[in-house]
């Protein structure tokens, strides 16, 4: 009798400690169907004893996991912001993963994007890129031809110049966002870097001050406009109303485009190549799975971490239209070799992580911020209110003050 109560004893405790629940932080809308239903399809099966949950954070996501992370009560694993990695890095509550996962299988430039000083902080889930979103029924009435992967900006400017000149005053171009998260994009083609050696930025770079310049004058006789000059918030939005050519966006715009403009035929080309290099510029837009430092089920948290970024969840991502991946075998899936426009900008915005300058999009020690000057520069710029030169001025001296802080 006492020893079947002592095996009992034993049985109960081995069958506690196997147990084990990974929170999960990541974000609401979508997100909180889809990974729920992945922990259910492809975690539980692999990980039996180990519970995972997943906990959605509503409103501003970095807000909220900072406070989490604040008060200790973060997940065990949670989504990591590319833009804003280096705030959270500070907090020294980020695992470094190097040497406990390998990064390996993944994109480089977008395992780059999650390290500094040599370590790697978070194995990115997925991931978005720019390109050029062109509407063919205006290309065609115009008797123009498309964008294409070989444009730079010059040849890219001559024919938007000559579609508006086909269409008239009705029509135009392409939509610009007085953001740098488009903008940028093509100073970085020119050759420009985000910060120099010592940390800080320089707006009045040639290859800075040559993209600015190029981007800002397509406003010229209105072949550019920016979203809010047709009631737009976003070039998605423009190229929605069959009003404007081109929209530079990533793939989250052929979702909006089948609910919002079902109709529009559209194709999608690689950004353009800058003039002065010969290069096309991009941002990756990326969110990585990183552990919470602090965690105390390390261990079954990287489980899942592996699990999740493993080839059959980005299988199941990639065929759902959930995101675009980020394990470099899928580079020749059969997903991408589809003819729908979907699959062509998908296949476009993948090409984007690997060709020409690529850099992360991130504002660096100083957080969002740090964009603002940038910001403020481009709308006064792109709305005529200020030159191009006089704009970049007041922004590099409003970047100087923000980075002397």
């Amino acid at each position: 009798m006492k020893h079947a109560l002592l095996v009992s004893l034993a049985v109960l405790a081995s069958s506690a400690a196997a147990q084990s629940t990974i929170k999960i932080n990541g974000y609401a809308g979508q997100d909180n169907t889809i990974y729920p239903e992945m922990i259910n399809r492809y975690v539980r099966p692999q990980l039996r004893g180990v519970t995972v949950t997943y906990q959605a954070l509503q409103g501003d996501y970095n807000q909220g996991l900072t406070t989490l992370l604040a008060s200790g009560s973060a997940g065990d694993l949670f989504y990591l912001p590319g833009e804003t990695l280096d705030t959270y890095i500070a907090t020294g509550k980020v695992l470094p993963l190097t040497g406990q996962v390998s990064t390996a299988p993944f994109v480089r430039s977008l395992t780059n994007a999650f390290t500094r000083d040599g370590k790697v902080y978070a194995i990115p889930k997925d991931f978005n890129t720019l390109t050029l979103v062109y509407n063919k029924d205006l290309f065609d009435e115009a008797k123009v031809a498309y964008p294409n992967n070989n444009d730079t900006w010059s040849s890219l400017t001559t024919k938007l110049t000559n579609l508006k000149k086909a269409l008239g005053s009705d029509y135009y171009g392409i939509c610009l966002a007085p953001d740098y998260a488009r903008m940028g994009a093509f100073a970085i083609g020119a050759g420009w870097k985000q910060f120099g050696a010592n940390g800080k930025t320089n707006l009045l770079d040639p290859a800075f001050q040559a993209a600015f310049n190029w981007y800002t004058g397509l406003t010229k006789d209105k072949v550019g406009i920016q979203p809010s000059e047709i009631s737009q918030d976003w070039s998605g939005g423009c190229l929605a109303t069959g009003k404007v050519a081109v929209a530079i966006e990533g793939n989250w715009i052929t979702g909006f485009l089948k609910d919002n403009a079902p109709n529009l035929k559209y194709g999608t080309a690689l950004m353009p190549k800058a003039d002065r290099t010969g290069k096309r510029g991009n941002f990756i837009y990326t969110v990585g799975w990183a552990v919470n430092a602090n965690s105390k089920n390390r261990a079954n948290a990287l489980k899942v971490l592996n699990i999740l970024t493993g080839p059959q969840v980005q299988q199941y991502v990639l065929d759902q239209g959930i995101a675009i991946p980020s394990r470099t075998a899928l580079a020749n899936n059969p997903f991408f070799k589809k003819t729908t426009p979907e699959a062509q900008n998908a296949a476009a915005v993948f090409a984007g992580a690997s060709d020409g300058n690529v850099a992360p999009y991130t504002f660096g020690p100083k957080g969002p911020d740090w964009a603002k000057p940038i910001n403020a520069a481009l709308a006064a710029a792109l709305s005529g209110q200020q030159s191009a030169a006089n704009a970049l001025k007041k922004a590099q001296q409003d970047m100087a003050t923000l980075q002397s802080r």
